[in-house]
């Protein structure tokens, strides 16, 4: 309803694109826990076997919301970059998800995503270095203390040297984290990464040792 109402006139959208209504809306639909749905990358055939010869084998996956209190498919969704593909979820926050490339790398696009509506944004590419990188993490979230949604792309060398750098969705730009610890050099399980509050977890291992790295995307 409220995508419709964004047509009716202007003084309407600029209501429903406030910052206020949305903090506001978002809130009604937590403490209500209303348009709750479950992302779900599926095959079309939901009935189908592991028959090799089954003819639904061939098929390509697809995207759907499904209610989250019956299970019933809600509404069938088109991928952003238009395939479903070695594509992975780095995270979500609020309604929005984080997509990229299974296998990323410095180039690999990313997709913000609201399935809802439908919409989504692609982050510019970062021009801020411009090095091989042996290793590409990515996740993804909310940032109360800024009130801003932020990707930290985390990347090391071949050296085991970290660089970070973080994307504001409200700056719609990359910046370049440069007070990196220069004992900082040790491998991670991209696997073990979490995002909560703003602030990036990730699982280090230097050696035999594991350590847990906390990253505030906010400061």
């Amino acid at each position: 309803s409220l995508v419709r109402f964004l047509c009716t006139c202007k003084s309407w959208s600029d209501l429903i694109g406030s910052s206020c209504f949305v903090s506001t809306h978002l809130h009604r639909n937590v403490t209500k826990h209303t348009h709750v749905y479950l992302l779900c990358l599926h095959h079309p055939n939901f009935e189908r076997n592991d028959d090799p010869d089954d003819p639904y084998v061939e098929q390509e996956f697809q995207w759907s919301l499904f209610s989250n209190e019956t299970f019933e498919e809600c509404s069938k969704l088109r991928h952003p970059s238009g395939s479903t593909e070695h594509y992975m979820i780095y995270g979500s926050s609020n309604g929005l998800v984080c997509i990229s490339e299974e296998i990323l790398n410095f180039g690999s696009p990313i997709h913000i995503w609201n399935p809802s509506v439908k919409k989504f944004r692609t982050p510019p590419m970062s021009t801020n270095i411009n090095i091989k990188f042996s290793y590409v993490a990515l996740q993804f979230g909310f940032h109360p203390g800024v009130n801003d949604y932020k990707a930290v792309r985390m990347m090391r060398t071949n050296k085991n040297a970290l660089a970070v750098e973080v994307y504001s969705l409200k700056t719609d730009s990359w910046k370049m984290i440069e007070a990196i610890p220069p004992w900082l050099k040790c491998t991670w399980q991209h696997h073990k990464g979490t995002f909560f509050n703003g602030v990036a977890y990730h699982v280090l291992l230097k050696g035999p040792i594991f350590s847990i790295m906390s990253f505030d995307s906010g400061s």
